[in-house]
């Protein structure tokens, strides 16, 4: 089961509660006040993993609940510290924070009777303030302040993004500890030497997130069912994905590592195909298109002999139309036509057709299942990955995964990454 979004809660470990105690032993009968501190809570941490490719971890663990921390004891001892709980999740995780909903105010309930808030020390619960200037009430209400990036963000359908996890070994703290109560051994002084409180423990944040995975590859491989995508990446790759003669054999995203002489590698990811109407849950739908965001370069790949009676130019408008409904800036990455199944006798005539019909666009003939043009492929992805890389440096932009890129026009007789006009 592939699972690349999920929904969970996490709640950090609360701080341990202060110890109210006093010292009495022998020959000290009044030894004052020795309540411990109460232990901190455990913090929840996500740990980027390069050895996962899914979030099915958390499809049956939903819940992430770290350890609280232990309350003080006496004779001035601590409590124990909760640990911390560290969860590992596929590099490409993106975190997003939803928002929480809003609790019911309760029936008959009115501003008059409602208690006021004191005044806290944490912002996460701001008090209201009244003031008078000269004969007239002004109200503030701190809480209902807000600030015009957090409009923004909420206004995201899927909240607020808090982390983005690309690397090995990444770790971020998704929900931080309570801190532990103070004891009473704290508060004592010259003119309250038997403090009988103490501190109890913090809250540890708490809230429920959205895990998204956005597989992290260099090239994309997209096209309507049955072009050949699963054939190609087993031609270029040690992949295994299932290959039949029957649409939508591709269910979930497949990852292939093209491996070159000279110990270069190249991560391919091939999505289900897409159809027409994708954008509106025909086919598979956009489900999966989020996992070629990151891709540097996008291989579109046709059917140029038009096994099931439909014209590459068309299917090449429609994928285009569907990349633009689902991401405009996916149009602005660099495209790579491959015209795939050149060994069909009609494949040359549609070849010819297309050229006549999408002007300035290059093609790169191949025949998959036969391995013919496979490498001269692999060496045409390759060079395109390093002129992305390379314009991505020149920009000093941070990451090449996240952004849409500038690349210089290919040499002649090499086809090249193409963009709309």
């Amino acid at each position: 089961m592939f699972i690349d979004e999920i929904k969970v809660y996490a709640r950090a470990g609360h701080g341990g509660k202060g110890c109210v105690a006093f010292q009495r032993e022998k020959y000290r009968p009044k030894g004052g006040p020795s309540g411990g501190n109460g232990g901190r809570g455990g913090d929840v941490i996500l740990e980027a993993d390069h050895d996962l490719n899914n979030l099915i971890a958390q499809y049956y663990q939903p819940r992430l609940l770290a350890q609280d921390g232990e309350a003080g004891l006496g004779k001035g001892m601590d409590g124990h510290a909760g640990k911390d709980l560290v969860i590992k999740v596929p590099c490409g995780t993106l975190v997003w924070k939803l928002p929480s909903d809003p609790k019911p105010e309760e029936e008959g309930e009115s501003d008059s009777e409602a208690v006021k808030p004191g005044l806290r020390a944490s912002t996460a619960q701001r008090p209201m303030f009244r003031t008078a200037r000269h004969a007239q009430a002004l109200e503030i209400d701190l809480s209902r302040e807000t600030d015009p990036s957090d409009a923004s963000k909420a206004a995201h359908p899927k909240g607020e993004l808090v982390a983005d996890l690309t690397e090995h070994g990444q770790r971020f703290v998704l929900c931080k500890a309570g801190r532990g109560g103070l004891g009473n051994r704290n508060f004592a002084t010259a003119a309250r030497q038997t403090p009988r409180f103490a501190q109890p423990g913090e809250a540890g944040d708490e809230g429920n997130y959205l895990f998204e995975l956005r597989i992290i590859a260099e090239v994309g491989l997209i096209g309507y069912p049955n072009a050949g995508k699963s054939t190609l990446l087993t031609a270029i790759s040690h992949a295994r994905p299932k290959v039949a003669p029957y649409p939508f054999t591709t269910l979930t995203p497949q990852i292939g590592i093209v491996e070159y002489s000279d110990f270069h590698r190249l991560t391919v990811c091939d999505v289900p195909g897409l159809i027409e109407g994708a954008h509106q849950n025909v086919g598979l739908g956009h489900e999966f298109l989020r996992h070629i965001k990151r891709c540097k370069v996008l291989v579109v790949l046709l059917d140029m002999a038009g096994a099931d009676g439909r014209a590459p130019w068309d299917d090449y408008k429609n994928l285009l139309n569907e990349l633009e409904l689902y991401d405009a800036t996916l149009l602005e990455k660099p495209r790579l036509v491959v015209a795939n199944k050149m060994d069909e006798p009609v494949a040359e005539a549609n070849l010819k057709t297309f050229k006549r019909k999408i002007r300035k666009t290059p093609v790169l003939p191949i025949a998959a299942a036969f391995d013919e043009g496979v490498e001269n492929f692999k060496k045409t992805i390759r060079e395109a990955v390093a002129e992305t890389e390379a314009a991505a440096k020149a920009q000093g932009e941070p990451n090449a995964l996240q952004g849409s890129h500038e690349t210089r026009e290919r040499s002649a007789g090499r086809p090249g990454p193409q963009r709309s006009r």
